[in-house]
């Protein structure tokens, strides 16, 4: 992970672009990113997105991940760790016997 955040970064310093990204445009180009992945599918079954378009699935997915992986360096976030934190929250959120097999949100339980 640490190589891949090293990666993104020097591509991005690269072409000068640090002074461009701070967290309020992160957030605006990672939101637009996911949005763009989003509209892939619109009007269109989930099964067939995924059998006419998985290329640009990818190009998406790597584009919110650029952006999201970017944001955790500048911030000072782990991005390993933020997600390991996260698992813990949402397991307690949602416990195995009252969200296996449901769709509910943890407060509906």
């Amino acid at each position: 992970m640490d190589k891949l955040v090293e990666e993104i970064v020097a591509f991005r310093d690269e072409r000068d672009w640090k002074q461009f990204h701070n967290p309020k445009d992160l957030a605006i180009s990672l939101n637009l990113e996911a949005s763009e992945l989003l509209e892939l599918f619109q009007w269109k079954s989930s099964d067939e997105t995924v059998n006419r378009n998985k290329s640009e699935i990818q190009d998406e997915l790597a584009d919110v991940m650029y952006y999201a992986l970017l944001m955790c360096h500048d911030l000072g976030i782990n991005p390993k760790q933020a997600l390991l934190d996260k698992l813990k929250k949402n397991a307690e959120k949602y416990p195995v016997d009252k969200a296996f097999g449901s769709n509910k949100k943890y407060t509906e339980f």
